[in-house]
């Protein structure tokens, strides 16, 4: 692989710098409370230079100001300025006096939990999920719940029933889904870190395509109790950041076995981290399909990599031209089977136009999912059905299998991968509604990390020539977020250059 010249603070070439250069806000004496990273926020709080009731508050202006972006769908401005007061008392709490966005498909107590739906929306949770009891019990103070393509569908957040997010970097972009609004909160300064859920790329592509920092942890890792399921073997709650220490800190709050999580780990060790690392770069996704301004900002990335002392080394993961089918087999045949439970008798939308139960159930369904739903509805039961399972779903769990030694076969020769997050900048509001394989296609380069159950995380690398966010992956072995995080502060680092 032949490596294009270093781009980073080079001002003259196709790409430069990091999106926003976020990271070193904590230094801007200048920069109001809202832009402030946590670590910054953190001090303040704790040495009364701010208190958390103003903290909050300079947020919940912000997002008022900017509700063009509609980065949100509910905001529990009260709940924040109740919880806000509370962390003024215990300062010394990782996370006190934190503004922290919750995905809204993650529950909160009290509060709709729409998951970006007709169907929920005017379901009120019942309880919080384990990660926002953490982030409650670190001391965080919700501002509220963020858009989303509806169950988490979608990789541009044109899907949700409550309108597309814009992207804040550029109006009329989309800013990636499903995390959409999480990811628009955070680059938007409308929340200093978000959560989202990230079933095939719903973390990273938004991180990318805002200029913000976003990981997908490993299978297992953080908790899904509370979390409504789309894939239950895929989902996995994922953190949007300004920077990786910001997303760090988040992280550390979240993760943990959870004992109401059947797939919750609880051997989290990793490996010391190496001070030299040899970093794969597969050569499946550097070929075609890749816009040229992405290629050289990530090769740029690679070679300041290479200039901070790692080695990099080119490996294959064969079969990645499979990923795409085997995660839309895969996916939509479990949101068949989660998404049966809507169908209008407990709880949730139902259909007023009906005469019988079996009308019921079809109008409810019909009136209360979202085309791209349906669409995967539909796919999910056509592969499960008699006839079709061992042709479509039965393959597309052994190519799983495959996906899954490649990148086993990979760390054995390389600590971590370097990788594009997404093909191509965020497009045009509206570009690809009309053609779903387009769409799928945007998520070429990160699904393949949920079929294995691995951790990884997208951080800005460079701008193209309009200005629009680069995100560079490094995908690491399970359970390895402390490495792949130290890999993307050296990238941040030399993006500050």
């Amino acid at each position: 692989m032949q490596y294009a010249p270093t781009v980073f603070g080079d001002s003259s070439g196709t790409t430069s710098g990091c999106p926003t250069g976020l990271q070193n806000l904590s230094s801007n004496v200048n920069a109001p409370p809202y832009q402030w990273s946590i670590a910054r926020m953190t001090n303040a709080l704790r040495t009364g230079g701010i208190s958390a009731p103003e903290l909050a508050q300079t947020h919940l202006d912000r997002i008022a100001a900017r509700r063009e972006v509609n980065a949100y769908i509910n905001v529990t401005g009260d709940m924040a300025t109740i919880a806000a007061a509370s962390s003024d008392q215990s300062r010394n709490l990782p996370l006190a006096g934190i503004p922290i966005a919750i995905k809204d498909n993650i529950t909160l107590e009290g509060v709709p939990c729409t998951c970006g739906s007709r169907m929920l929306e005017n379901w009120i949770a019942p309880y919080d999920a384990t990660v926002v009891e953490r982030l409650k019990a670190a001391g965080a103070v919700i501002l509220g719940k963020t858009n989303c393509d509806e169950f988490a569908m979608g990789s541009s957040n044109e899907n949700s029933h409550f309108g597309s997010v814009q992207n804040p970097n550029a109006p009329g972009r989309v800013p990636g889904g499903s995390s959409g609004g999480s990811a628009a909160a955070v680059a938007d300064f409308q929340a200093a870190a978000a959560l989202g859920s990230d079933t095939g790329g719903s973390v990273r592509l938004p991180a990318a395509f805002c200029g913000v920092v976003g990981l997908k942890p490993t299978y297992g890792a953080v908790s899904r109790w509370g979390l409504v399921a789309f894939a239950s073997s895929l989902d996995q709650v994922g953190v949007l950041g300004r920077t990786v220490d910001d997303t760090k800190r988040v992280f550390e709050v979240i993760r943990g076995y959870d004992p109401k999580d059947s797939t919750s780990m609880r051997n989290l060790l990793a490996s010391p981290i190496p001070e030299t690392l040899t970093i794969g770069l597969p050569r499946e996704y550097y070929g075609n399909g890749l816009d040229p301004e992405v290629r050289r900002a990530v090769t740029g990335t690679a070679q300041a990599l290479q200039a901070a002392g790692h080695r990099l080394v080119d490996v294959s993961l064969p079969n990645s031209p499979y990923t795409i089918a085997a995660y839309y087999i895969i996916c939509c045949a479990e949101a068949s089977a989660n998404l049966a439970r809507y169908d209008g008798v407990k709880y949730g939308y139902r259909s007023a136009a009906t005469q019988d139960l079996s009308s019921m159930y079809g109008r409810t369904r019909s009136e209360g999912f979202g085309m791209e739903v349906k669409r995967r509805i539909l796919l999910g039961t056509y592969v499960l059905s008699a006839g079709y399972f061992d042709a479509y779903y039965a393959t597309a769990q052994k190519v799983r299998a495959r996906i899954a030694a490649d990148f086993a076969n990979a760390f054995e020769s390389v600590d971590c991968l370097l990788t594009p997050t997404a093909p191509t900048c965020a497009f045009k509001l509206g570009e690809k509604l009309d053609d779903p394989l387009a769409m799928y296609l945007m998520d070429i380069y990160t699904t393949s990390v949920n079929l294995a159950g691995l951790p990884a995380i997208s951080v800005p690398c460079g701008r193209s020539n309009a200005g629009l966010p680069i995100g560079a992956q490094i995908i690491g072995r399970a359970f390895e977020e402390n490495l792949i995080m130290s890999v993307a502060s050296g990238i941040e680092e030399a993006c500050a250059m």
